[in-house]
């Protein structure tokens, strides 16, 4: 049946270790994994719109000899009204996996209870697990051993903030997050990530202070002041969060060698600025190919292949 992964804490330490391991090998040689799927289909449903994750899927599935099958809500009978549950055990019988890109994280566990296949969380309202993973291995490529390492995160306590937060600790990192008051991460996940840090040697703070929490950080990391589904709130949030914008004056403050790090698409003049998104200390378009090496090791893994 292989495994789920619904959330960055579906993976122990060790396992998180091995999937960057593994990530860097395919990378590195992709040849020796060319046909590792051969026989095997992977549907793609994306009830959000997506560049990076859809065609991250596409090609790495195809890559490794598989099948990707890409389909919207408007493809499936999901349009007319049938269950999520109802699409999975179907679904289970034609494919080896199930991707879903959508908004509530029940969607995405309902639609695993019922299915008899992995299914992998390409992003939902609560978490983007699978871009964790390629900022680690980002960072790690340009930063080394991940354990001690400082993550700060400015912006909205989203979905990618709580990915981070797992991933982050899991890795024995220390994750500071900064945030205007009233847009925290939810406390149960920063709860857990404290919880995970105290095993691993990491940590997990929120603050509401930018400056300092970029204070010698050695990657900072950003995303869009909106996500998708909060579009009537831009103009709300655009007053609240431009002191939390990833600019010079963070970077000034950080390691010498910071990474930045954004999870795109980005919002230039906004949550960063063109000088940042497009300095010499900025990593984002090697974070956004990273995806598929990731992407690639994480199916290879749930399949027990790897």
């Amino acid at each position: 049946m292989g495994r789920d992964y619904l959330s960055v804490d579906d993976l122990t330490p060790s396992e998180l270790a091995h999937v960057l391991d593994l990530s860097v090998r395919i990378k590195a040689d992709p040849g020796p994994y060319e046909q590792t799927l051969a026989g095997r289909s992977v549907a793609l449903i994306f009830e959000k719109s997506s560049t990076r994750t859809r065609v991250s899927f596409e090609v790495g599935v195809s890559e490794l000899g598989g099948h990707p099958l890409t389909l919207s809500a408007g493809d499936l009978q999901l349009g007319r009204g049938e269950t999520i549950e109802d699409t999975g055990r179907v679904l289970s019988r034609y494919v080896d996996a199930i991707v879903l890109r959508t908004f509530e994280q029940e969607r995405l566990e309902v639609l695993a209870e019922a299915a008899t296949v992995p299914v992998v969380n390409s992003l939902s309202d609560f978490e983007h697990p699978c871009q964790a993973l390629a900022d680690l291995l980002t960072v790690q490529e340009l930063q080394g051993d991940l354990v001690g390492k400082v993550l700060t995160y400015v912006g909205d306590g989203n979905n990618v903030a709580h990915s981070l937060l797992l991933a982050g600790t899991k890795a024995g990192m220390h994750v500071r997050v900064a945030t205007p008051v009233g847009f925290e991460p939810i406390p149960q996940v920063v709860q857990r990530a404290q919880e995970i840090a105290v095993e691993t040697g990491g940590g997990a703070v929120v603050v509401h202070d930018a400056l300092e929490a970029a204070t010698g950080a050695h990657v900072l990391y950003t995303d869009v002041w909106a996500s998708m589904g909060q579009e009537a709130e831009t103009e709300e949030r655009g007053l609240v969060f431009p002191p939390f914008q990833l600019n010079q004056g963070l970077v000034a403050v950080a390691d010498p060698e910071v990474t930045v790090l954004h999870c795109l698409p980005a919002h230039r003049g906004q949550e960063i600025t063109d000088e940042v998104l497009d300095g010499p200390r900025a990593a984002v378009w090697d974070q956004a190919g990273n995806r598929l090496h990731t992407q690639k090791a994480l199916l290879l893994f749930l399949f027990g292949i790897a």
